[in-house]
């Protein structure tokens, strides 16, 4: 391909980038920019709530395993002073 057809393939194609921007095309390029961006963030907080709903029931098992222990301990002290040797 010769410098002449090169230099006419790079004038058409700016020429169509800028017959582009005239019609307004990269409006619409920010718009979806801002959509896809918006839609980035939605996933995020949904991915993050998810985390914290998931460390949430991991801590609530835990408050009920402490819970279910410690009676288990005090069970074991009633029984003892009551049934236990003198």
């Amino acid at each position: 391909m010769g410098s002449a057809s090169r230099a006419w393939i790079v004038a058409t194609s700016v020429g169509v980038v800028e017959a582009l921007k005239d019609q307004g095309i990269c409006r619409w390029n920010s718009s979806l920019r801002s959509t896809q961006q918006h839609l980035k963030n939605q996933a995020r907080s949904v991915s993050q709530a998810k985390k914290l709903s998931s460390s949430a029931v991991v801590s609530n098992r835990l408050r009920d395993e402490k819970a279910k222990q410690s009676e288990e301990s005090l069970r074991t002290v009633m029984y003892l002073s009551c049934w236990g040797p003198n």
